[in-house]
């Protein structure tokens, strides 16, 4: 007995060093002089600054505000928010785009919790874009505005999500729309490998070349009725 507890504690010890010291060390290593930026965690930088990682999505909500210039608050007291127009909106999360807290809904297809998900995602999707995109009707709605992705934080939309959301971009920052076309097709990355997978457009990097062309801060909310917000 007294051989087999040694044997053990011995192959404990060194699995530990092997696999819980000299292994990362090494996989740590490689990356380091490989690819620094992805062992980085796609760290995504702007005027020396830090701003985001490539492989999040961001929260670009904006709080709602009261008459005197309050927050509204819902009824668990908590900031009322709304998708802020000026930029491009990512999927739907129910982790509030939290990369600590990376989830999904887990509800079944064919849950009652999903189909009211999926309806609510729905209408919020055209009630943000309807007022730049009047014909726009719940069939448009590409699947993935209407649907939370597998961690909550997927960065990533479809060509067709990024080109409805172009006309509001394009109203609010009052840029032609042809030009914010043009950027969203110079921000599509392909299909991996050239075979998995759909072409997409990352939000982080696509807003960031926007903000570029035409800085947030000149940007005013214009309905395509020709109301101000």
């Amino acid at each position: 007995m007294r051989k087999d507890a040694l044997s053990a504690v011995l192959a404990i010890a060194l699995l530990t060093v092997v696999l819980g010291l000299l292994y990362p060390l090494a996989v740590t290593g490689v990356s380091q002089l490989t690819m620094p930026g992805r062992a980085d965690g796609s760290l995504v930088h702007r005027d020396g600054r830090t701003v985001g990682s490539a492989l999040l999505a961001q929260d670009l909500r904006r709080p709602v505000a009261n008459p005197d210039g309050s927050p509204r608050l819902d009824e668990d007291g908590e900031p009322v928010t709304v998708p802020d127009p000026r930029w491009f909106q990512p999927r739907p999360s129910v982790t509030g785009w939290s990369g600590s807290a990376t989830s999904f809904s887990n509800a079944g297809p064919n849950a009652v919790a999903t189909r009211d998900a999926l309806v609510s995602y729905r209408d919020a999707y055209l009630a943000l874009e309807r007022p730049y995109s009047p014909r726009l009707r719940a069939a448009d709605v590409p699947v993935d505005a209407a649907t939370d992705s597998a961690s909550g934080v997927d960065p990533t939309i479809s060509v067709a999500n990024a080109r409805i959301q172009a006309r509001r971009i394009a109203a609010v920052r009052r840029l032609p729309l042809d030009r914010v076309l043009v950027l969203v097709a110079d921000h599509v990355d392909g299909r991996d490998l050239g075979v998995l997978g759909e072409p997409g457009v990352n939000v982080l990097r696509l807003n960031l070349a926007l903000d570029r062309l035409a800085p947030a801060a000149t940007a005013t909310t214009t309905t395509t009725d020709g109301a101000t917000r």
